[in-house]
């Protein structure tokens, strides 16, 4: 037997170790955790040992510290995650799992949570939350689009493509794949799977969207804020509405056409998201002010003109990317915050969302009352809220739950 610190074939790529003597009556192929952990994503120093010639992207066996059977995952020792799991269990399963996780989600949205019969944009497949760590899927109008983050995944996905459309009655298909994910993965030749489309209309809760591929952001559309879409229209019946950070006008669009605003005004800096924002406003035949600008500078100015609103929301992109940006990014948070927050009128609603997973709830929360403090005013904080239902979080993945949404009254 080697060495527990001799190298060999079996311990290439994550695993340090050579494998134990009992792996010869294992399942193959196998990879065994050098520590316990629940999480769906398996770190290169949380690996063991892996059999002999395991092929990139395969569904292995996985077994614990002590030699005894603890699930399967998807495995590619390339990948900045090598080990994804997909199930935690003593009997073996298949290739069809995938396909019972797939339907278990459609069967969420669709029958448990009937999105449809609201909206034809709503997120089918969320990740770790649905128990398919590197695939999200969202719904838009005839349209799945796709984004991958795993090679086990993309050597599946046209088979799991063909099942979705089944079951949602959609027909075209838009993939995307980050360059850098693709080239740690070693991602390759899905350019085949996506539909020759720019844009698809949409529906939610009767605002219409026109969401352009060629332009937007991930998916195309941010399907996690639309309960919080509907519900800020619910606060703002013949008040002035002021949405910055607007990207195409979502909240804005649910001000004036749900909500029934007096007037709305949108700011966002991306020129293209702006002219979308426009475009959407026309679909929907409401007047609504853009304007393309620095959010920062914007709300500078109105400050200075002593210009305010009777209800402001702020949904700024993600300020903290990786963790190096933490400081920077709470900074970033709090002078935004400040800046929007003194353009509400006394007594008017201020919603304030923060994106970035890695800036906790709590701790956004706090952030948003020392903006207020700054400036001699007080919040009375009526919720907090998220993502809706559409996006769930696994118990052993909650960092997943990464949008946070404040909102309060400001005096």
């Amino acid at each position: 037997m080697p060495d527990r610190g001799s190298k060999s074939a079996a311990s290439a790529g994550p695993g340090r170790f050579s494998p134990p003597p009992e792996s010869a009556g294992w399942r193959s192929p196998w990879v065994q955790l050098k520590y316990y952990s629940f999480h769906p994503c398996i770190y290169r120093a949380m690996i063991g040992a892996v059999s002999p010639g395991v092929q990139p992207g395969a569904l292995v066996f996985v077994y614990d510290p002590d030699g005894r059977p603890f699930g399967q995952g998807l495995y590619n020792p390339k990948a900045r995650v090598p080990l994804r799991m997909v199930y935690h269990g003593a009997e073996p399963v298949g290739e069809e799992y995938f396909v019972q996780l797939l339907d278990r989600a459609v069967d969420l949205r669709v029958q448990q949570l009937r999105l449809a019969d609201q909206t034809d944009a709503f997120r089918v497949v969320h990740s770790d939350g649905d128990g398919l760590s590197g695939l999200v899927v969202d719904r838009l109008g005839e349209v799945l689009s796709v984004q991958v983050h795993s090679l086990g995944v993309a050597q599946r996905l046209p088979a799991w493509l063909g099942h979705l459309h089944r079951r949602l009655g959609t027909r075209r298909t838009m993939v995307q794949v980050d360059e850098e994910i693709a080239r740690l993965e070693g991602i390759q030749g899905l350019e085949g799977l996506s539909d020759p489309l720019r844009t698809v209309r949409i529906r939610e809760y009767g605002v219409r969207y026109e969401v352009d591929f060629s332009k937007g952001h991930k998916t195309g559309f941010f399907c996690d804020q639309r309960e919080n879409r509907r519900r800020f229209a619910l606060w703002v019946q013949g008040r002035s509405v002021l949405d910055l950070c607007c990207y195409t006008g979502g909240f804005a669009l649910a001000a004036k056409v749900l909500g029934g605003a007096s007037e709305v005004t949108g700011v966002d800096l991306d020129e293209h998201a702006i002219a979308q924002a426009r475009r959407n406003a026309n679909l929907n035949q409401v007047r609504i002010e853009w304007v393309h600008v620095d959010a920062f500078a914007y709300a500078r100015q109105m400050q200075a003109n002593r210009r305010r609103w009777q209800a402001v929301v702020l949904d700024p992109p993600k300020f903290i990317p990786t963790r190096a940006e933490l400081a920077a990014g709470r900074r970033k948070y709090e002078d935004l915050n400040s800046l929007a927050l003194g353009l509400v009128e006394p007594g008017g609603l201020f919603v304030s969302c923060c994106c970035s997973g890695l800036l906790p709830g709590d701790e956004f929360e706090q952030i948003v009352i020392r903006a207020a403090h700054r400036l001699n005013r007080r919040l009375q904080v009526v919720d907090r809220t998220g993502a809706g239902p559409d996006h769930p979080v696994m118990s052993n993945c909650p960092e997943s739950r990464y949008l946070t949404v404040l909102w309060a009254r400001v005096f």
